[in-house]
């Protein structure tokens, strides 16, 4: 195990920067998942750490040393892909314990780790059988346990759940948490889904265009964002934005209609902000509060997620209990200041 340690790593392919000075602390053990849409550089830096790809400025250290010029094999790391990347025509046990007979490990050595890490990830009944006799969840164990078996400082994964179907992602999610735990090694996880970051890490990096958004603990990035692009892409559904003006009584007025924040902001009278609302801190209220017309009714059994209409704004509201909405009816909301975000128009940070 080891940490790994980024400082101001930048990659450009030519004159096109993708990478632009990004800076990041992995601790020694820590869960730490890269997320953010696609293209935003999380799988590029990823492969900067594994040494897929070069580093055009700044370092990367894993351990105490610096590996910007250190081909793969010689940084101690083990990289689960999207694919799984196995050899169809070899076998469960030859698949997981391939890197240590390039290594030229001793035959015991090497059947007591595959076992090992078959044990670990229920792979000890499929060992002799092939990849093409295997589930899409199975083949992603075998490319978990080939990892496993290198016993590497870090651990990478790259997208290695996208391949599967939704219940099978839940599952995988669980176990590849669970195995976490059990080894203690340092992870570091690139995914663009927002569910996978919360459930999993223990610090999310959010990306955005080559930059660091936010770093921190997934609750304190869905309860306190940075900015406009954490408060929408973290969450599901995200953050609710309404464009406002602030008033000298700590409210802001948007479409004629006062909505009340949890306060300390020292905005001036009529500055334009953006006031934000997570859906689940929406109630329904006889009267008052935000009158909207429901669009769109979305029932998934433990709640209902409802798409309304307030002005120009979509605005989702998830309810618990259930209600009998009908498209076109109209309703009051009534938001828990509390939970109210403000963020300034301008820049998109929070105020």
């Amino acid at each position: 195990m080891s940490r790994v340690t980024i400082r101001g790593a930048r990659k450009s392919y030519g004159e096109v920067e993708i990478i632009h000075g990004v800076d990041i602390d992995i601790a020694d053990g820590e869960f730490v998942v890269l997320v953010g849409p696609s293209g935003c550089g999380k799988s590029t830096l990823l492969r900067m750490i594994a040494g897929l790809e070069s580093v055009t400025a700044g370092t990367i250290a894993i351990g105490e040393r610096i590996v910007n010029d250190l081909p793969p094999m010689q940084r101690d790391i083990a990289m689960v892909f999207q694919s799984y990347a196995l050899y169809p025509h070899m076998t469960v046990a030859e698949n997981m314990g391939f890197a240590l007979r390039l290594r030229r490990t001793d035959a015991k050595v090497i059947d007591q780790r595959v076992r090992a890490a078959a044990e670990i990830l229920s792979l000890t009944p499929y060992l002799g059988r092939y990849p093409r006799e295997l589930s899409g969840g199975q083949r992603q164990r075998v490319a978990m346990g080939r990892a496993i078996v290198r016993d590497p400082q870090v651990f990478l994964f790259d997208e290695p759940l996208s391949n599967l179907d939704a219940k099978l992602r839940v599952q995988m999610r669980a176990e590849i948490k669970e195995l976490h735990q059990r080894l203690k090694t340092t992870i570091v996880f690139v995914t663009h889904d927002q569910v996978e970051a919360m459930t999993m890490a223990d610090k999310i990096v959010v990306l955005h265009d080559g930059v660091v958004e936010q770093i921190g603990a997934p609750l304190e990035l869905y309860d306190r964002p940075r900015n406009l692009f954490v408060a929408t892409f973290i969450g599901s559904p995200g953050m609710n934005l309404i464009r406002a003006r602030a008033r000298a009584d700590g409210t802001v007025e948007a479409g004629g209609v006062r909505l009340a924040t949890a306060g300390g902001h020292a905005v001036a009278e009529g500055e334009p902000v953006v006031w934000g609302i997570r859906p689940e801190h929406l109630d329904l209220a006889d009267a008052g509060g935000l009158p909207a017309t429901v669009a769109v009714v979305e029932p998934t059994g433990s709640e209902t997620q409802v798409l309304l209409r307030f002005g120009a704004s979509d605005i989702v509201a998830v309810f618990r209990d259930r209600h009998d909405f009908r498209p076109g009816q109209g309703v009051h909301l009534r938001p828990r200041p509390e939970h109210a975000h403000l963020f300034d128009a301008a820049s998109g940070l929070r105020l």
